[in-house]
């Protein structure tokens, strides 16, 4: 009987990492992949992104509409109750053997709660993370203490999960599944990126891309009106903005954006959704990725892309040499943006080193998924690690 694999995506930036995967599933003979669509994907103020995934020939067993018409911390709330709920509903329909999940976001882990309540085991992939300036944080440790197999990034974060009291035999380090498409997909040249986007590139060009620090409090627009102000007065540069997700504070972002390029059509375009293809091929071509996203940090150092890292958002992250974490601050960013253009920090760029591997995750993962006896029991007991880093020692996929 084959092995049924439940992949969730509630995202377009999560869609994109996980869409190697999901073809290494389907692809596999011995395995039965089902596949669960929540969150973003079914809104329409975020583009419908389903869309996208039925296009690349993908079959959608189940829809879980979460109805996001409200980016409160109470609708917000009401959202995850919902997905708790339609989640429960699924996973008795389709019965899954594991259930794929991926990151941090609410809507993830309502899937992760539902799967444990039903006993359907999980697998989460980015594990042992930080993100101190977010609610995420919490949520993606309270994922991996719901999971049985956890996939990470780097070692250090696998030793974090072993650290959360998960075994180390079933902890793999594989790195970061997102590098995977910069290994598989043929990018686009200058001239067909700019026919796809609708949009000329300049002389300079950055990828912007601003989310809400939820721990913050309200501080959503005072920081982005700074980011707009400063990257306004940059001269013979243009900005492909990607909006914000559909955090506390993120339609306010999204509305400062749409402002910005109605009065700006020559400088800035923007987009709910670039697709992985575009939003690869256009880090290529920019001076640095701009703003916030996790994508600055784990794949614009394989480009040797240049990332002015705004803000607490992604603080605790491991990060590459070309990563210029910044204040959001008018002073701060300015600074951020001279030290990108200075000539030490261009030679660094040549010879950066992506902490986050050279892809060929998903073929990791696959295998794992495909081969790891789980057991009817899930497990039991709290892993007290022995002292000192060597008892950690798994990343090959195997048992030990």
């Amino acid at each position: 009987m084959k092995r049924k694999i439940c992949v969730i995506t509630g995202s377009r930036a999560e869609y994109g990492l996980l869409k190697p995967l999901m073809k290494k599933i389907s692809g596999d003979a011995d395995l039965e992949m089902q596949l669960i669509v929540t969150g973003t994907h079914l809104s329409p103020e975020f583009g419908l992104t389903y869309k996208e995934i039925e296009k690349d020939g993908f079959l959608i067993d189940d829809r879980i509409e979460i109805l996001l018409s409200s980016d409160s911390p109470v609708g917000i709330s009401k959202s995850m109750g919902l997905a708790v709920q339609g989640f429960a509903e699924a996973y008795r329909r389709l019965r899954p053997d594991i259930a794929v999940v991926l990151g941090d976001r609410f809507e993830i882990f309502s899937a992760a709660a539902a799967a444990l309540v039903s006993r359907v085991p999980i697998a989460h992939i980015h594990g042992g993370e930080l993100t101190e300036g977010v609610i995420d944080d919490a949520f993606r440790h309270s994922i991996t203490k719901m999971s049985y197999l956890h996939f990470t990034a780097t070692e250090e974060y696998r030793e974090r999960v072993i650290q959360l009291g998960e075994h180390p035999d079933r902890v793999f380090n594989v790195g970061a599944i997102g590098l995977d498409n910069i290994r598989s997909l043929k990018l686009l040249a200058r001239p067909k990126l700019e026919k796809e986007l609708a949009f000329r590139l300049n002389k300079h060009n950055f990828l912007v891309t601003f989310h809400p620090v939820t721990l913050e409090g309200d501080t959503s627009r005072r920081q982005f009106r700074t980011v707009l102000n400063v990257l306004d007065g940059t001269s013979d540069t243009n900005l492909i903005f990607t909006k914000a997700n559909a955090d506390a504070g993120g339609r306010i972002i999204n509305a400062m954006i749409d402002e910005y390029v109605s009065g700006n059509p020559q400088k800035a375009v923007a987009f709910a959704s670039m697709g992985q293809m575009n939003y690869l091929s256009a880090m290529q071509f920019v001076d640095a990725v701009v703003g916030n996203s996790s994508s600055g940090i784990i794949e614009a150092p394989s480009f040797k892309t240049g990332t002015i890292n705004i803000g607490d958002r992604q603080r605790g992250r491991i990060k590459a040499e070309s990563v210029i974490d910044c204040p959001p601050t008018a002073a701060g960013i300015k600074k951020a943006l001279q030290e990108l253009y200075a000539k030490k920090f261009q030679e660094t760029l040549e010879n950066v080193v992506n902490p986050y591997g050279k892809g060929n995750a998903s073929v990791r993962i696959k295998g794992i998924l495909k081969n790891y006896d789980i057991p009817h029991t899930l497990k039991k007991a709290f892993y007290t690690p022995d002292v000192g880093r060597t008892a950690f020692k798994n990343t090959t996929g195997r048992r030990q």
